[in-house]
């Protein structure tokens, strides 16, 4: 038995203008979640990437301001935390999941 997936299609809104014109909502294309979480990790991968750049840059005495060094390093590991505790929170979602009776 195959179950669709579910269709979550906007609201489209429209308002009347007391001048006669008609304007409809400008549609924003919908971001589903999986592609909200591809983008995250593209930017923790980004943040790390940065972070890297800076500490060779570092090493080699090409920068003149260490903060900058610091700030890069702290953003990339603050996003690296942040990856892995949705992770355990999505593995034990998963786990509590596998652990229930039908």
């Amino acid at each position: 038995m195959e179950i669709p997936p579910l269709e979550m299609t906007p609201v489209k809104m429209s308002a009347h203008s007391h001048l006669g014109e008609d304007k409809i909502a400008e549609e924003k294309p919908v971001q589903t979640f999986g592609d909200m979480l591809t983008d995250a990790l593209k930017k923790t991968n980004e943040l790390q990437l940065e972070s890297d750049k800076l500490n060779m840059a570092l090493a080699a005495g090409r920068v003149e301001d260490i903060s900058q060094v610091v700030v890069a390093a702290q953003k990339a590991e603050i996003a690296i935390q942040l990856t892995l505790q949705l992770r355990n929170r999505a593995v034990s979602a998963y786990q509590e999941i596998m652990r229930m009776q039908v």
